[in-house]
Order: C-alpha cells, then structure tokens, then sequence
C-alpha cells in the first residue's frame, strides 16, 4: 500500500529501533517476546494512524503469538524490528532479534493491525457508469486497513463520480470504486478557455484525449499548438495562463 500513511508508519517504526528500542527478555519466556512486539508496535501504530485523510483512525493491534515449542538460546537484549519492505496495514510480521548473546537469532510474529474510523457505505445498489449521490451511502465506522484501496472519508471526494464497476450494499466506498465522468472523448471540438483580472479568451480546440472532469487534458489550438488544461463539465478545458 502506498499511502503516506504507511510511509510514516513505517518511519516511526524504524525510528523506534534506531532510537535503542532495544529491550531484555528470557529468550525461552515466548510470553514475554510477545509482550516486548506489542510495546514496540502500539506507540507507532497510534502515531501513525493519529490522523489519516483528515479524520481520526483508532488503531487496534492483534498480535499473533509464538509456537510454544520453540527454545531459544538466552540472549541479554532483544529488538524489535519491521522485515525489509514490511507494512504496518492489515496483516503483517514483526521480528525480534537477539544482539547481545552467545547465540545470534531471529523470530517473527503475526500481526493484524486495524485502523477504524468513519467511512462511507452503500446502502442501495449502484450500476456500473452510474453517478454516485450522498443517497447511496450512509456514515459507519469501518477498519480502513480491510482493504488496500484507500477509504474515501470525505463526500466531496465521491459524490458526482461515477461508479467503475457495479456496486453493492455494504461495501465502502475506496478509491478503486469511482472515476470521473467524461465530458468528451478525443477528437472532440472543445472550448479552451484562458482568462485573468478583467479579460477572458475563448478558442475552440480539438481535444487529444478523452476528457474526465477535474483532470487534465491535451487540445490542439487552430494554430496547431498543443495546450493542457482543466477539464470543466460543460466540456470547457481551462488552461492557466
């Protein structure tokens, strides 16, 4: 997942480590491993996950345990550690290793990492193309972390864009789940509009690609030059000058 989110968490996590997150435990006590994980991991979580999306995410830890066969040589200090690559977001691993003993190990436990906070949910069914209003969906808290598409938190964010495939009651509204609409499809005739204090100007183009609102898009000037600008719902491309 690729989110600023887990970037952060991630850094903090490390940051933790580098910082001498370096804990001693009786290698045998599998209970007490599990213990030193979960100190390392919450305070990053919580962290990490304060504010997302600019909404609050209460963070929950499932720390997985140890096979209780497992006998560790006795080491003086153990870390704990995030694999390379590894991601704080649903389920993932941490390590714990010895670095003061006569026998050098590693161990690794599961870990489930929830983020819930308020998300939005359809509650009727909803085609594929179709517009999405705020009447398809209503407010419930969910585990963000379920799914790795971001939760859209914010209505402004999905009302008006239309549905990429056909949805269902019950499920969150993520960032896979719309698209913008198209205003125009390439080869279309569109005006290109360019404007400021006191003035505007107003041309007709012929659009390079197909035009989705709110994003951008390419238009060939009657004087052949190549423009990018806006694209507005009335098929108005807006280029800043």
């Amino acid at each position: 997942m690729n989110r600023p989110a887990l970037r952060l968490l991630i850094t903090v996590a490390f940051g933790l480590a580098l910082l001498g997150a370096v804990a001693s435990a009786r290698a045998n006590d599998n209970s007490g491993l599990e213990q030193l994980a979960r100190d390392f991991l919450q305070p990053a979580v919580d962290q990490a996950l304060a504010e997302q999306a600019g909404v609050p995410l209460r963070a929950e830890v499932q720390m997985g345990s140890l096979d209780n066969r497992l006998r560790l040589a006795p080491c003086k200090a153990i870390e704990p550690f995030l694999p390379p690559n590894g991601r704080l977001w649903g389920r993932s691993r941490v390590g714990l290793r010895c670095v003061d003993g006569p026998t050098r190990w590693a161990v690794y436990l599961p870990v489930t990492v929830q983020a819930f906070g308020p998300a939005w949910v359809l509650k009727t069914p909803v085609q594929s193309g179709e517009t999405l209003t705020q009447e398809h969906a209503e407010r419930a808290e969910v585990d963000w972390a379920a799914h790795p598409s971001m939760v859209l938190a914010l209505p402004e964010r999905w009302v008006g864009q239309q549905a990429a495939y056909a949805l269902t009651p019950g499920q969150v509204i993520r960032e896979n789940m719309v698209r913008a609409p198209q205003a125009f499809e390439a080869g279309t005739p569109v005006k290109v509009s360019a404007g400021g204090p006191g003035f505007a100007i107003t041309v007709i183009g012929q659009a390079l690609n197909a035009g989705l609102v709110g994003q951008s898009a390419r238009v060939r000037l009657p004087s052949g030059k190549v423009v990018t600008g806006q694209v507005r719902a009335d098929q108005v491309v807006e280029v800043p000058l």
